[in-house]
């Protein structure tokens, strides 16, 4: 199964402003068209419950969202079977199940905690990251207090708008 960890930065690799988790309110309406069109292609997304919580999202027969926390049982009555699930199985765990089940591939939509936690594991085969042309200063970065040493092949680039948003696509080099 392919995972892609997919996320939208500033140049100075901020993918929050400041303490405003909701990335929708300063990317760029190219990014998110394109997030949109990946958000329905897409058959299983996997996201934290911090960025559940920002982004609320609506439910569709047409994937399956996973929303990873420490306490899924705060969130029961949220989870609709097969559209909407809660859990806190490690990425591992989930990937397996999910390859049993005959999943082609997950997109890893966030938050950083999440991305940081598949990024440890090595469970992630591409990074599709959109550079808005914007620098915060103070805001997250998609991988948090850990060390990590990952190396990329670039894949693709797209420039989306006459400021200058870059669409990218990284394949994870595997050691």
């Amino acid at each position: 199964m392919k995972t892609i960890l997919i996320f939208v930065s500033t140049l100075d690799g901020k993918v929050t402003k400041r303490d405003q988790p909701r990335v929708s309110l300063w990317s760029s309406h190219q990014d998110q068209d394109y997030y949109k069109k990946i958000w329905n292609e897409s058959r299983l997304i996997v996201m934290g419950s911090n960025t559940f919580n920002a982004e609320k999202v609506n439910p569709s027969a047409s994937n399956q969202i996973i929303i990873m926390t420490s306490h899924p049982g705060k969130y029961k009555s949220l989870e609709i079977s097969g559209q909407i699930e809660f859990t806190n199985e490690p990425p591992v765990e989930l990937i397996s199940r999910f390859i049993i089940k005959g999943h082609q591939q997950m997109l890893v939509v966030g938050g950083p905690h999440i991305a940081t936690s598949f990024l440890k594991e090595q469970l992630i085969d591409e990074l599709w990251l959109t550079f808005e042309p914007k620098i915060f200063g103070l805001g997250s970065n998609f991988a948090t207090d850990v060390e990590l040493d990952i190396n990329l092949r670039l894949i693709h680039i797209e420039r989306v708008n006459d400021q200058g948003t870059l669409i990218t696509k990284y394949a994870v080099l595997k050691k």
